[in-house]
């Protein structure tokens, strides 16, 4: 088998002011960041929120309306300067793998290399040994299965050793079972190349999965900009506590540092007095207890290794759900106690932004 080339030094990107628009459309709004070289940046966020613009913009598939995009320090493209793609040392991968039907594995891996043949085709080969392809390369893309045709665009993307890797949606056509098996294995591949990568996502898990550190995105702007464990447990915004989760939200005013809900009293640090706030829980944030806030069970509903319990609250217009690891412990009709666990509680200024599922 052929031995793998050492991997290019992986690159630093800057993103200053960086800006898109397609005519009434702000796609992109003065965004800037910074990636480390080595580092996997997750771009989040829901459609239409300017996460694969901005890919096209790193890549230079398009040129900004502002900023600059700069790879170690080189300006790649702001208002003077315009890298074309293929002279950036960066790969991609795309959502539909862009294989050519008519060409063998190895020539796909190849296409676009520079040298003469025998030299292209060597390079194509330890890409493919990278991605564990090393014995497919004289089939071709019909015969592989949508797991193997990702780890081929993979090794097409790696071939020519680049600094900095894009990918846009890459295991979004994969079922879910094959998904997560084929994100372990591309996560472990990036690793050991120790590439700097972009991935692109509109999954909060893969998202958790797979980031160093992940930029969430709304409207074109960024929403926050935090390592996985922070944007979950601290998140910046509603907004952004709603996108990883479904929540039980309850508002009331801010007294003396706290606020008072149906559901408990709760601390609120950085509010003002008789500021209008609103106290958000996760369905696991609320467990069943010997005593606390009286609820009736509405419905169960078993999802395997939990229960979700639908809850009347009094004060509380809708019903809540619950998940509860106590299989059969409540049945409709049955009147329990709530309390919430210690640090669950999220606590942020009323926000107009209605929950995602009123949108």
């Amino acid at each position: 088998m052929s031995a793998v080339p050492a991997a290019a030094r992986p690159a630093a990107l800057q993103l200053h002011g960086l800006a898109r628009r397609y005519g009434a459309l702000q796609a992109v709004r003065e965004v800037s960041l910074s990636v480390e070289a080595g580092e996997i940046l997750c771009l989040l966020g829901s459609s239409g929120c300017g996460k694969s613009t901005l890919l096209r913009l790193i890549a230079g598939l398009e040129a900004p309306d502002g900023g600059s995009v700069a790879m170690d320090g080189q300006v790649l493209s702001d208002a003077q300067h315009f890298v074309p793609p293929e002279q950036r040392g960066i790969g991609l991968v795309f959502q539909d793998y862009a294989l050519f039907p008519h060409l063998s594995i190895l020539d796909n891996v190849a296409f676009g290399l520079r040298g003469n043949r025998t030299a292209r085709l060597e390079r194509a080969r330890a890409a493919l040994a990278r991605v564990h392809m090393g014995d497919r390369g004289a089939g071709f893309p019909h015969m592989l299965s949508g797991g193997e045709q990702q780890r081929v665009a993979l090794a097409r993307a790696l071939a020519p050793q680049p600094r900095l890797l894009l990918l846009d949606e890459p295991f979004s056509n994969l079922d879910r079972g094959l998904r997560e098996t084929v994100r372990t294995q591309t996560l472990a591949i990036l690793r050991e190349a120790g590439i700097t990568a972009v991935l692109v996502t509109h999954d909060p898990e893969e998202a958790l999965r797979i980031a160093d550190r992940i930029v969430l995105m709304r409207a074109g702007r960024i929403e926050q900009d935090a390592p996985p464990e922070v944007l979950y447990q601290r998140p910046a915004s509603l907004y952004a506590a709603r996108f990883f989760s479904e929540l039980i939200e309850v508002s009331g005013r801010v007294s003396a540092g706290r606020i008072t809900t149906p559901l408990g009293t709760f601390d609120a640090p950085g509010l003002s007095e008789g500021q209008h706030a609103c106290v958000a829980l996760r369905p696991h944030g609320l467990r069943p207890a010997d005593s606390g806030i009286a609820a009736r069970v509405l419905a169960r509903t078993f999802l395997g290794a939990v229960e979700q319990l639908q809850l009347a609250v009094d004060g509380i217009a809708q019903p809540l759900r619950i998940q509860v690891f106590d299989h059969g412990a409540a049945r409709p009709a049955d009147m329990i106690h709530l309390r919430a666990l210690a640090g669950a509680a999220l606590v942020f200024a009323a926000d107009t932004d209605p929950p995602r599922s009123e949108r």
